[in-house]
């Protein structure tokens, strides 16, 4: 299993592409397309929150069978509690049937930004003579670009890996920065294959990948309304296809997660108003379940988050947070160590303080990525929950988001 350039389009037969249409104020892209030159076996997960956007629903009616060959997505508007909101959702597929020949039924649709805002479909109609005319294998960073909100930077990757002895390529695009809470986070997540798989199995996969990676991501305790993550399989690999579980199926999964994990990562370190990527892994637990609460809850916590963004090792925070996750634990048997690239520090063990160097602590907390390291003593079981740390500029960027 190996890196490599491409992103979406890493992946046998996938174009993409992204521009400016004209959403955004400014000629930031705002438009992106990506496309399987075959019809992809296709599954999807989505955001928790009652209030969904209308691309969700659109989305998960056209992807129904199992398959699609396209997903169009917008940023700057998130076509969420419009009274239109479905029959624009529709209307942005019907562009790509007008534009490609691909049917409607077969586009899945997304959209982020703003909660509440109309959303015209004239730009996006205005747009897609550019968009379909800018698809190419040299797509993914542009369309990346486009699914940007309060990103600071695109996210993409994708992973080489062999299925029945065949190579297979895994690749993807992702948004994400602020209103990111599990289960899901205010993120966009889309994901192409070239493996050959059953619609079941894919659905298998994504959601084992998931609850170990996206939905262990928290940047501010808000779920979004439009959380989505496709992921798309063409077949193109020729590998025999996966319908059930087995060596394959565990090669196929493992690339999804790796992958899945490290698109975790940058999200969380992208944050708003972030310096700090926080990674809190929890061992020591009495089973999966208790592992993941805690984690998450020790990386959820504000006043954590604030002590990181200072570089203030108070581990009591910790502690705090590990008491309200609602597991049972002995709390006698805690050890809490803080770890960057610059050292670790144990601050607490058997549920107590120990001395430790201020000095030493300052300096492994000053590093840009942390890792909070939890101890339980309770059994075998373990977890990661990613995270930022919480600064001043994530007040500012909320207090004046619509302009």
């Amino acid at each position: 299993m190996i890196y490599i350039e491409g992103g979406v389009c890493a992946a046998a037969g996938y174009k993409a592409a992204g521009i400016n249409c004209g959403i955004k104020k400014g000629e930031k892209k705002d438009l992106a397309l990506i496309v399987s030159e075959k019809r992809a076996v296709t599954a999807g997960i989505y955001t928790q929150n009652l209030v969904k956007g209308a691309p969700i629903t659109v989305t998960k009616k056209n992807i129904s069978d199992g398959y699609a060959s396209a997903i169009i997505c917008n940023s700057g508007n998130a076509n969420t509690c419009n009274a239109n909101g479905i029959e624009i959702a529709e209307g942005m597929c019907a562009l790509v049937e007008k534009h490609l020949g691909i049917p409607a039924c077969d586009v899945a649709v997304a959209s982020t930004g703003v909660i509440g805002q109309p959303l015209d479909l004239a730009p996006i109609s205005s747009g897609m003579d550019a968009l379909a005319a800018a698809l190419g294998k040299s797509g993914s960073g542009d369309a990346a670009q486009a699914i940007m909100t309060t990103d600071t930077r695109k996210k993409e990757a994708a992973i080489e890996f062999s299925l029945g002895g065949k190579p297979a390529r895994i690749g993807a695009i992702a948004k994400g920065s602020g209103m990111i809470h599990p289960n899901m986070a205010t993120m966009l997540v889309f994901v192409t294959t070239d493996a050959a798989i059953s619609p079941e199995m894919l659905q298998k996969a994504l959601g084992c990948s998931a609850e170990d990676t996206f939905n262990m991501i928290s940047v501010d305790r808000d779920t979004s309304t439009n959380d989505t993550m496709l992921v798309m399989a063409n077949g193109l690999a020729g590998n025999e296809e996966i319908t059930g579980e087995g060596h394959d199926y565990e090669a196929f999964r493992a690339a999804l997660f790796e992958l899945s994990a490290h698109l975790c990562r940058l999200i969380a370190r992208d944050g708003e108003g972030a310096t700090k990527l926080l990674e809190c892994c929890v061992s020591g637990a009495k089973d999966k379940a208790s592992a993941r609460a805690i984690s998450k809850s020790v990386i959820c916590s504000p006043l954590l988050k604030c002590a990181m963004f200072g570089s203030d090792a108070n581990w009591g925070r910790v502690l705090c947070a590990i008491g309200y996750a609602g597991v049972e634990t002995d709390l006698d048997k805690i050890g809490v160590t803080f770890k960057s690239r610059s050292g670790s520090v144990t601050v607490c063990r058997n549920g107590r303080g120990v001395n430790f160097s201020e000095d030493i602590a300052k300096r492994v907390l000053g590093e840009d990525e942390i890792i909070i390291d939890v101890a339980l003593g309770d059994g075998e079981a373990a977890a990661s929950a990613f995270g930022c740390d919480l600064s001043y500029e994530y007040v500012k960027i909320n207090g004046d988001y619509r302009s």
